[in-house]
């Protein structure tokens, strides 16, 4: 199809703090970006007759086109100035067809009458206009948003089993290892506590309660399941083709892909994503791999994990100590300096404290060094040897399980960047990119938490993912206004999972701005307190779409609304 006359290309500036020299090749990088992942590139001004005469005629061949209008864009003079190096024209139009200089108005009507256009059109060769690696929360969405724009898209997400054996299937960790099974285990240990708060309540009974280890962890495992399942469905309702293999750049434009079963196949693609996430960091040190899990491991396992120590004081270190403390286990946490670091302090001393009230213990100032098991068995038993991270001295424990949780790793090393020259930060593994989300190759970008010094987590990827989606292909233009939504704590226990309802109503001739906002679920009254509010400040629809949501609570739900009412689309739910 012809392009839309709105889908236009955005050339951001470069910084004023760069010298001219870095700025010109910065300039210079992003326009080969536009050149190299667009079939065909024009770059116009739009008030040129010449250029109108170009549009019109790749729209009568129904040829889908990228327009830069350099009259729009602030550094125009200077991108011209660029485009002229390259291409030694000094005037517009200036027009590529896959990745090679036809010239101006004349050259390519020229090339029309002569054939060579046609010739030059029919030697795009890819594949795939655009393939995703990782089926996590942000390589979905952005697969998703451009295959909603008409692009042939392919995700690619395969999961290397952890030391311990672990491996999960589409939805990347938020869903299989990270905040959904997070969010259950602590409904689970919530649960537990309302029934010791039940007494003061009235409610009396004699028999004993206990927690059932296995029974929690096949309902959240089935749960999830589910979710896997839906995501699949929904990239084919949507034409994405999902591959299950390892992906792994070969040369510029193309990708091997290699199943479980060692089989490999090659794809070519004119764009890249790379969203392939973190997955835990390990000590190094004697014993790990063999006898230690992760979170990658823990939500999984067959058995109850018994008396654990959980080495770390990160969010997830701590999320996990508390809900297993909450199934009445015995839990120690080892800190090496502080806890939450980057977080407020007097918070997170607030928030040990509250840990200790309630049967925590902590182990401050001291590092393991050396994991060594005593009996195998389900669970066994290993013992630790720590030292003190301000002196000599040594202590030894002994545990049932003993969960790591001292950060993360990219997943970049073994996917052959550099054989096509995206750059990484060796020490961390992230990759750097523009304001663009642009690696140093100018058709491979990256989302996610692989990302250099940008925000991580679930909710950032769903809305990075979908936003560059929309830049590289051309935004929607749907609104948005109502849906039906599950409450993750409704999922395991089996509750209606289409009987919550979140509605806006918006003010067409106001910018979009809510003037009514509804919502029938848990927590309602507390919900609707945050975003009134809100509403008094002038909140809009565009506000609420440009807002990161909480993840995983219902009131996320307003930041993610997809269909309008008038649409009369499905607003049952498929996933998280």
């Amino acid at each position: 199809m012809a392009s839309p006359p709105g889908r236009r290309a955005r050339l951001s500036s470069p910084g004023t703090s760069r010298q001219p020299s870095e700025a010109r090749e910065e300039t210079r990088r992003r326009l080969q970006g536009l050149i190299e992942g667009n079939r065909v590139m024009i770059f116009s001004k739009s008030y040129c007759p010449h250029s109108e005469r170009v549009k019109e005629l790749f729209s009568s061949l129904g040829v889908d086109y990228k327009i830069l209008e350099l009259d729009q864009v602030d550094d125009g003079a200077s991108v011209q100035e660029v485009l002229s190096e390259i291409t030694n024209q000094k005037t517009v139009p200036n027009i590529f067809v896959n990745k090679v200089h036809v010239g101006g108005c004349d050259r390519t009507l020229q090339a029309h009458q002569n054939g060579l256009l046609q010739k030059l059109l029919q030697e795009d060769t890819h594949d795939y206009d655009l393939i995703v690696i990782g089926g996590g929360s942000g390589g979905l969405s952005c697969a998703k948003e451009a295959a909603i724009l008409g692009k042939k898209v392919m995700v690619l997400d395969f999961v290397v089993p952890s030391p311990q054996g672990s491996s999960w299937g589409l939805g990347g960790t938020c869903v299989n290892v990270g905040c959904i099974p997070k969010k259950l285990m602590h409904q689970a240990a919530l649960l537990g506590q309302a029934l010791q708060d039940s007494r003061k309540f009235g409610w009396d009974y004699s028999q004993q309660v206990k927690h059932n280890w296995e029974a929690m962890t096949e309902a959240i495992q089935n749960h999830i399941s589910s979710l896997n399942w839906g995501y699949r469905l929904s990239l084919r309702e949507k034409g994405v083709a999902y591959v299950n293999s390892y992906g792994e750049f070969v040369e510029p434009h193309k990708i091997k892909a290699t199943n479980k079963k060692g089989q490999e196949n090659y794809y070519t693609a004119a764009k890249f994503v790379i969203a392939t996430g973190e997955r835990p960091r390990y000590l190094g040190i004697a014993g790990d791999k063999e006898h230690c899990v992760t979170s990658d491991d823990l939500f999984s396992l067959p058995h109850c994990p018994g008396k654990t120590l959980v080495v770390g004081a990160s969010y997830v270190a701590l999320e996990c100590a508390g809900f297993l403390a909450g199934f009445g286990l015995d839990v120690t946490v080892m800190v090496r300096s502080v806890l939450l670091r980057g977080f407020d302090q007097e918070m997170a001393e607030k928030v040990g404290s509250y840990m200790e009230q309630h049967g925590v213990k902590f182990l401050r100032k001291f590092i393991p060094v050396m994991i060594q098991q005593l009996e195998k068995g389900s669970p066994g038993k290993l013992k630790v040897l720590a030292k003190s991270t301000e002196g000599p001295e040594t202590i030894e424990g002994v545990y049932n399980t003993v969960l790591l949780a001292i950060g993360r790793d990219s997943c970049t090393r073994k996917m052959g960047l550099e054989k096509i020259g995206v750059r990484i930060n060796e020490k961390n593994g992230k990759i750097p990119v523009n304001d663009v989300e642009q690696t140093s190759v100018p058709y491979v970008y990256a989302i996610g938490d692989v990302l250099e010094g940008k925000p991580e987590l679930t909710p950032v990827a769903i809305q990075a993912g979908k936003l560059l989606a929309r830049r590289l292909f051309g935004a929607s233009s749907q609104k948005v206004y109502h849906t039906l939504f599950w409450p993750l704590e409704w999922t395991v226990a089996g509750r209606d999972n289409n009987t919550c309802y979140a509605k806006i109503i918006c003010n067409k001739f106001d910018s979009d701005r809510v003037v009514g906002f509804h919502v029938l679920g848990p927590n309602a009254g507390e919900i609707t307190q945050g975003f009134a509010a809100a509403m008094k400040c002038g909140l809009t629809k565009q506000l609420l779409s440009d807002t990161i949501g909480i993840h995983p609570t219902c009131g996320e739900v307003f930041t993610t609304l997809e269909i309008t009412k008038s649409s009369g689309l499905d607003i049952t739910q498929k996933g998280c």
